[in-house]
């Protein structure tokens, strides 16, 4: 019977045009799994935090297709696939040291949660943290996908005793 539960325990990916890459470890001793942009032929929503608008992929010069993010601007950018995770896993997306250092880019929520029931395109929130423009091409490793199990545990109104000298908030431990 384990063997069966071990089975069912897997993540199913649809991939939503053709060339879509799946997310893969680089390494066998990889947590994470590397998440590429898919932006050939594809709107994206930017954000400054005030306003909105969509901005289109388009091809650079190196042919790819790529958008070019301002200092601080945010891009809701597309992977290209949906995906159903197991009840009880969420995917978190982290930053790749890799991206965050070399261009700036920054993943502002993270980690962000992609819940098991999530039925549509993931997409990953980046913001260029740089001083100048950042391109994100088409097929970059923009994020990395870690996989963690969590507890559902029911919430119930009650009197909460103070059970030791910790309180006082923020730094209670370092008196």
């Amino acid at each position: 019977m384990a063997r069966d539960a071990r089975r069912s325990f897997v993540i199913i990916l649809e991939r939503l045009f053709p060339g879509v890459e799946i997310p893969m470890r680089a390494t066998e001793g990889s947590a994470g799994y590397d998440l590429h942009a898919f932006l050939a032929g594809r709107t994206v929503q930017c954000s400054d935090g005030q306003s909105r608008w969509n901005l289109s992929a388009s091809p650079s010069e190196e042919g790819a297709f790529a958008i070019a993010l301002d200092p601080g601007i945010m891009a809701l950018v597309p992977l290209g696939f949906r995906a159903r995770l197991p009840m009880g896993v969420e995917a978190q997306i982290r930053p790749r040291s890799g991206a965050a250092f070399a261009k700036g880019l920054r993943i502002p929520n993270a980690p962000g949660t992609v819940d098991s029931d999530y039925p549509d395109e993931w997409m990953v929130l980046v913001q260029n943290g740089s001083a100048g423009p950042v391109l994100i091409h088409h097929g970059d490793r923009i994020a990395q996908m870690i996989l963690a199990r969590y507890e559902v545990i029911p919430i119930t109104d009650g009197s909460v005793a103070i059970t030791s000298e910790r309180i006082g908030g923020f730094g209670s431990t370092g008196r």
